[in-house]
């Protein structure tokens, strides 16, 4: 059967493939081959580039752009040659590096050289290396932006909704109100330090050999300074050096990055639900779009799909991330080839947190506040209020105040009538009394609107 969208195992090359291609260049196996290209040629280039390597004459701006156009040229055509390389060799990265040399034998200038591709390197230098810029670039172009678009779509509904009364409900129950904008606002603030983790992990990298000492590189060059040549090579590429590590680099950055999305997702699952909850109350409404379906049986509904789509795709995400945190960063002694497996699904809970962020931005623009709604429940829960008055009361020195507030309020359904008879017979300073008075469901809310509009 033929690859397609249709016949595709994964949805995320499936069913979901329009959402998640952009993905593509970063974590198909196209895209670690570029990486692994734009490694070797770069590390060539440093050598070429050493005074203390005689060996490897420096090159001319001409032969740097050869290799350079390598990469940026690199096809799907050439990516079929390194497989049918890899299958006589059995080696994905010896494919790469024999794929080069075929390169430079094209180049008369470069021919002489070619055994400085992949010179002292094992493949995990090549690999940690690839992956580490396929993570730095997908955070960078792909997935920073759809998350500041998420926080800032979310601030634009805090602003929106900054002033808008809202019954509070903790443990389900009605509650002291609030704001919807405030209640949007804490979600704003939660993702943004989440945002501020993701960007500011570190992405190591390292390029000292078969397990870490250099063996290989003093045997050759034994007056080369090769860590630091090392820590330059590394920061060059715009990665962290990580001057400790077996002959794999331990992937403990990958975690790291891994939980602080994972804590973002969390969040965002957390916001699904409450908005879910929203939208089942009322609070809000869906916006319908003309020709689509909420129910193949019951033609009245407009459900939450994309809150719902959002949460599934994010809990699926967590699930993928939090086992790769855990076990690449496990590895027994020097090396083992369980990481070079786990690997190759990186991109996997990555494209589903990516899909859980366009579910949600797209849930959110289909929401229309229903005002009449809330103020329909601020109404009915007159008894909210209790807490204000018996906080009024303590201050004034009445006695028993909870207790008080509890017998007229507790299991009960308490209207306006009965709040404001019972703030009557209390003996208040008359200001004081004329400010419970005043006061109303839709009014006790605090510095809510506030604190939504200093977001």
């Amino acid at each position: 059967m033929e690859l397609s969208q249709l016949t595709a195992i994964s949805p995320i090359d499936g069913r979901y493939l329009p959402q998640t291609s952009n993905l593509q260049s970063y974590f198909s196996e196209y895209g670690l081959m570029k990486y692994r290209l734009q490694v070797e040629v770069e590390w060539f280039i440093a050598l070429a580039n050493h005074a203390s390597i005689p060996e490897v004459a420096s090159l001319s701006d001409v032969q740097k752009e050869f290799l350079h156009n390598i990469v940026s040229n690199f096809n799907l055509d050439q990516a079929k040659q390194i497989k049918e390389i890899e299958s006589i060799t059995n080696h994905d990265v010896k494919a790469i590096e024999y794929f080069l040399k075929q390169q430079f034998d094209a180049e008369p200038g470069l021919k002489t050289y070619k055994e400085f591709i992949h010179f002292a390197c094992t493949s995990a230098d090549i690999n940690n290396l690839s992956y580490g810029l396929i993570l730095k670039d997908m955070r960078e172009k792909t997935l920073l932006p759809v998350l500041e678009e998420v926080i800032a779509t979310l601030e634009q509904l805090t602003k929106k909704t900054a002033s808008v009364a809202m019954l509070g409900r903790t443990h389900g129950q009605s509650a002291t109100p609030t704001t919807m904008g405030k209640e949007v606002a804490n979600f704003v603030k939660r993702l943004t330090r989440q945002l501020e983790t993701i960007k500011s992990v570190a992405i190591l990298g390292k390029i000292n050999g078969a397990v870490g000492n250099y063996n290989a590189h003093i045997v050759s060059y034994p007056e080369v300074d090769w860590p630091k040549f090392s820590e330059d090579f590394v920061n060059h590429l715009g990665l962290t050096w990580n001057n400790y590590t077996a002959q794999i680099e331990q992937h403990d950055a990958i975690s790291e990055l891994f939980d602080a999305i994972a804590r973002f997702n969390t969040i965002l699952v957390d916001f699904d639900r409450d908005v879910w909850g929203y939208v089942s109350l009322g609070y809000f409404k869906q916006k319908t779009v003309a020709g689509e379906v909420g129910s193949s049986t019951m033609p009245h509904k407009v459900n939450p799909i994309n809150f719902e789509n959002s949460e599934g795709n994010a809990l699926f995400a967590n699930a993928i991330m939090k086992f790769l945190g855990g076990q690449l960063t496990v590895s027994r002694w020097q090396r083992d080839l369980v990481d070079s497996t786990l690997l190759r699904n990186l991109g996997v809970g990555i494209a589903h947190s990516v899909l859980a962020y366009q579910s949600v931005l797209k849930g959110v623009s289909k929401l229309e506040l229903n005002p009449q709604r809330l103020q329909e429940d601020l109404d009915n829960n007159w008894g909210v209020l209790a807490e204000a008055i018996q906080t009024v009361m303590r201050r004034y020195d009445i006695p028993e105040p909870y207790e008080k507030l509890k017998a007229l309020t507790r299991g009960k359904t308490i209207d306006e009538a009965a709040i404001k008879s019972f703030i009557e017979s209390l003996e208040l300073p008359q200001d004081a009394k004329q400010a419970l008075l005043q006061l109303t469901p839709a009014t006790y809310n605090g510095l809510a609107e506030q604190l939504a509009n200093n977001i």
